[in-house]
């Protein structure tokens, strides 16, 4: 099937070519995909980014997102992050959500996501997958990155808003604080807040970050209405300047995945070591060598 074809057939509800279409934004066939998508009619998408430490309760969190969308009649796809395996048709999250309430629904479709050595914690693809579920008519995509740290705060750059989403005590407020996650956290949940621990967690958070912080237990899908409003009173107060900053911070982030995997990083990174080179005039070849414009 061409491209033309798979878009008609996963518009018309084929996961199959649906799946077939995100496969391809790993490919070589990227580019041509992205053309192909230009001329198509895209409707507005919400991209949710979910993230925190292991064992917090993100997808727990993300399947009972998924269902209070679907109670509003909204088109949900999942984007799982997963930092080792390639796409494997959702199998980070879709089992936990195909055994729960969606296991027939055609208007749920979960992938997930290798991030194939990219800095960053989120896919190189994420951003044409994006793309394409716009252009397949989602109305939310939820992007669930895996771990915690540094490599997480990417999901800031494509989601809009960023969740947070935590545990009661173990100093997770304190840590998420260092590992630089409340910088990006546009709202920080403390998920599992029927356990002790709940209100002090939410009193060291708010001496951290200014942010919606709410309490929510996901298991039991209590405060999800809450967060539900909070994600969308984040959005109606979104601006240019803010959506320039996630764009510009979404142009280096891939640029310096590019750059990383540039064939003569190593050589110039050797010749520097050698002291054949300095390090200024190395990175300036670098550039030059990446741009095709200097390359014909």
């Amino acid at each position: 099937m061409t491209i033309d074809e798979l878009v008609a057939a996963a518009r018309g509800g084929s996961i199959r070519a649906a799946g077939r279409l995100l496969s391809m934004v790993e490919s070589s066939r990227r580019d041509e995909l992205l053309d192909t998508l230009d001329g198509v009619a895209v409707r507005a998408v919400q991209v949710i980014g979910v993230t925190g430490p292991p064992g917090a309760g993100k997808s727990t969190t993300i399947a009972v997102l998924v269902s209070a969308y679907r109670g509003r009649g909204k088109r949900v796809a999942v984007l799982a992050v997963d930092p080792s395996s390639p796409y494997s048709g959702g199998a980070l999250l879709g089992d936990r959500i195909r055994m729960a309430a969606h296991v027939d629904d055609p208007d749920v479709l979960i992938r997930s996501v290798a991030t194939r050595g990219h800095l960053g914690g989120l896919a190189e693809g994420v951003p044409a997958a994006v793309t394409v579920l716009a252009a397949l008519s989602y109305d939310v995509v939820l992007i669930e990155t895996v771990g915690v740290g540094q490599s997480e705060i990417e999901v800031a750059a494509i989601a809009d808003p960023a969740v947070v989403v935590l545990n009661p005590g173990a100093g997770d407020a304190i840590q998420a604080a260092k590992a630089g996650l409340l910088e990006v956290a546009d709202i920080v949940v403390v998920n599992k807040a029927d356990r002790e621990g709940a209100d002090q967690t939410v009193r060291d958070l708010r001496a951290e970050t200014g942010v919606p912080i709410l309490k929510i237990v996901a298991a039991k899908n209590e405060g999800i209405a809450e967060l539900v409003e909070a994600v969308d009173a984040h959005l109606r107060a979104d601006d240019p300047a803010r959506r320039a900053a996630r764009a510009r911070a979404q142009v280096l982030s891939l640029a310096q995945s590019v750059l990383r995997s540039h064939p003569d990083l190593d050589h110039l990174a050797a010749e520097v070591a050698r002291g054949r080179l300095d390090v200024y005039f190395a990175t300036k070849s670098l550039l030059r060598l990446a741009d095709p414009a200097d390359n014909p």
